[in-house]
C-alpha cells in the first residue's frame, strides 16, 4: 500500500487530493473509519493548514469523505462511483435493487467462469461450507432465528461477492460491493418474514460447479435462476 509524501510540484491542492483518493481506493483508509487528523495530514504531507482543508471539502463534496463536527473525517465511499451508486440506492424499490443485482451477478458468474483463480474457488466454496453449516440450523430448528439466520446472509451474500470478485473486472466488482449492506438487509429481511422456507437452504453448488469447469452458459443460467427465485417473490 501507498504511503503520504510531502508535496513537491504542481498545485498543491489536488497533489493533496490525488493522495488522499490514494489512501481511500487503496482500502488503507478503509469505508467507516476516521482519516488521520489534519494536524497529522499537515505534517505528513508537508503543506498548510488550508491546503489540507480544501482537499478535504472537495473530497467530502464529492461523497468520499464525511466531515463531523467535533468527531473528525471519515471515509464515506471508495470512490465517486460508489458514492453515487449508493445515493441512488436511497430512492429506489427493492425491485429495482434486484434487477441491477440480476444484471451485476450474472455477468459476474459469466465472467468468473472464464477468469477465476484457484484461490477464487477456494472462498467461494468456504462461504457456502459456512452457509450450509447455519442452513441445517434452519432446517433443525424449523423456523426464523437470529442466531442461525444472521450468520447465513453473511455467508450467502459472501459467496456472491466471491462470485463477482472472480470476473476481475474491477468496475463490477466495486458496483457490486457496494450494494452488498442493502442486499444484506434485503436478504434478512425476507429470511424473516418467510420464517423458514426451502429457498433459505438452497444451496448454490450447480453455480460453483460450473464456475469450476469454466461453463459460462451453465454459470449464467444458475445465475439467472437464483434471482429470478427473489424477483417472483416480489410479484
Amino acid at each position: 500500500m501507498s504511503e503520504l509524501a510531502g508535496i513537491r510540484r504542481g498545485s498543491l491542492c489536488d497533489e493533496v487530493i490525488a493522495q488522499l483518493r490514494e489512501q481511500i481506493a487503496s482500502g488503507t483508509w478503509p469505508v467507516g473509519e476516521r482519516i488521520p487528523p489534519e494536524s497529522e495530514l499537515v505534517e505528513r504531507l508537508q503543506v498548510g493548514r488550508g491546503t489540507v482543508r480544501e482537499a478535504i471539502k472537495a473530497l467530502a463534496h464529492i461523497g468520499l469523505l464525511e466531515v463531523r463536527q467535533g468527531d473528525g473525517t471519515y471515509v464515506k465511499s471508495r470512490s465517486e462511483l460508489a458514492g453515487a451508486l449508493r445515493r441512488q440506492m436511497l430512492n429506489v424499490t427493492e425491485r429495482h435493487v434486484q434487477e441491477v443485482r440480476r444484471a451485476l451477478e450474472v455477468e459476474g458468474a459469466r465472467l468468473a467462469a472464464q477468469r477465476r483463480t484457484d484461490e477464487d474457488l477456494v472462498a467461494m466454496a468456504a462461504a457456502l461450507d459456512e452457509r450450509d453449516v447455519h442452513a441445517k440450523a434452519a432446517a433443525d430448528l424449523g423456523r426464523w432465528d437470529e442466531s442461525w439466520g444472521v450468520p447465513w446472509v453473511e455467508a450467502d451474500v459472501r459467496f456472491h461477492q466471491a462470485v463477482v470478485l472472480a470476473s476481475h473486472n474491477p468496475m463490477l466488482a466495486e458496483m457490486y460491493m457496494e450494494m452488498s449492506a442493502e442486499l444484506s438487509a434485503l436478504l434478512l429481511s425476507a429470511a424473516a418474514q418467510a420464517d423458514h422456507e426451502p429457498y433459505l437452504v438452497r444451496g448454490h453448488r450447480t453455480l460453483l460447479d460450473a464456475i469450476r469447469v469454466g461453463d459460462e452458459q451453465a454459470a449464467i443460467l444458475e445465475a439467472v435462476h437464483n434471482i429470478e427465485a427473489a424477483l417472483d417473490k416480489l410479484s
